[in-house]
């Protein structure tokens, strides 16, 4: 192994942790775990998580496949992600990354759509929409299988082993700054962080060695309704959210996931006491919920809304936050007082926004969604 080889410049114990075997034809992804707590450690490495989808590249001579997480075929889907791996000078490697489109300077899911339902290899060559190949790891090259190295290591062969020009790109990271990485990740707007033992080997199936830093943003919503609990549920199903717009209160969607048992029993009691007849939001007829309660709109939830432009047109993929419901429902007596607080620019107007990040999907994207405010969504097992 000469200094020329990739091989060659990592450290003599590295190369000993390296097998010689055959390309295997599958190798399932490594996956990282959500985590709420942020740290900073200078033994990880920290990377943006991308809002596109995850894809593995394997080349073994002339035979190119590229496969989603679920070992979908993307060749035809790609077909210039497929190129750039062909002309690589290097013919046996297996590599690891996400494939992205941008709406501006942010990677946009909703963007990727476009193409990822494309099967014709020249219909997706003459797609508006650009992609880009955003490698992170290698698993295979040459002969041998790189799991078992560092991913310090795995960072060094990559860098050395291909070229990266458009539509590839090598995925940049930062050593030990985790938090403050984060923080400057949502500003940007960015779906999250990836934490990453800098000494861990490439596993895979989901790994705490891989920690998911999620960016969310919060917003108060009021509270206009609840569905009944299902099976063995107590208190309440969801909550029906909205916001304040011209005077009236618009139907945002709902949310039924992230409640404690004291929430459910103490919320309950609280939504129970405050139920009326009528809908409380605007154009309620265009709310198909069943086994809805109406309440009068008298309390507000704090929630946390993903980050990212993935949101067009209705507000998706709400979570509760818990710090609010320790004092279930807090009360602003007549809630009309709340539209004063929501004008300007203090108030994020969430479905405002995403119209002009994404309007040109807009209308699609309206036509798309359900009564629960929820846009129809592609398998998520595609998404990483």
């Amino acid at each position: 192994m000469t200094m020329g080889n990739p091989l060659g410049q990592i450290e003599e114990a590295a190369r000993k942790q390296l097998i010689r075997k055959r390309q295997p034809a599958w190798v399932s992804p490594m996956l990282a775990t959500l985590t709420h707590k942020q740290f900073s450690d200078p033994k990880w490495i920290f990377e943006p998580k991308l809002d596109g989808i995850r894809c593995l590249a394997f080349r073994n001579g002339r035979e190119i496949r590229l496969f989603s997480r679920n070992q979908k075929n993307l060749n035809e889907t790609y077909p210039e992600l497929k190129d750039a791996i062909e002309t690589q000078s290097r013919d046996q490697f297996i590599v690891d990354g996400e494939i992205v489109a941008f709406e501006g300077a942010v990677t946009s899911f909703s963007r990727l759509q476009g193409r990822n339902h494309i099967g014709s290899a020249a219909e997706a060559r003459r797609s508006p929409i650009k992609v880009y190949y955003y490698l992170f790891d290698i698993l295979y090259l040459d002969g041998f299988d790189t799991t078992h190295v560092s991913l310090r290591d795995r960072k060094v062969l990559l860098k050395g082993a291909l070229r990266f020009r458009d539509p590839l790109r090598l995925m940049t990271h930062r050593r030990g700054e985790g938090e403050a990485y984060f923080r400057e990740a949502c500003r940007k707007g960015w779906e999250s962080l990836i934490a990453k033992q800098a000494d861990s080997m490439y596993v895979q199936g989901r790994s705490t060695s891989w920690l998911k830093f999620k960016c969310v943003q919060q917003q108060e919503f009021v509270i206009g309704g609840y569905t009944d609990p299902q099976r063995t549920r107590i208190g309440f199903g969801a909550l029906m959210i909205g916001y304040y717009e011209n005077g009236n209160l618009c139907y945002a969607g709902k949310v039924g996931t992230g409640y404690t048992s004291q929430t459910l029993r103490e919320l309950g009691k609280r939504l129970e006491s405050l139920k009326r007849d009528s809908s409380p939001f605007s154009k309620a007829n265009e709310i198909r919920e069943k086994y809805v309660h109406w309440i009068a709109p008298k309390l507000v939830a704090e929630i946390g809304l993903r980050n990212g432009p993935r949101i067009t047109g209705c507000v998706t993929r709400v979570i509760w936050d818990s710090g609010r419901t320790r004092r279930p429902g807090r009360s602003y007596g007549n809630a009309l007082k709340l539209e004063k607080r929501y004008r300007g620019k203090r108030w994020l107007n969430t479905v405002e926004k995403q119209r002009n990040m994404c309007s040109r999907h807009w209308a699609k994207a309206k036509e798309g969604c359900k009564a629960a405010g929820r846009v129809k969504r592609p398998r998520a097992g595609d998404k990483s």
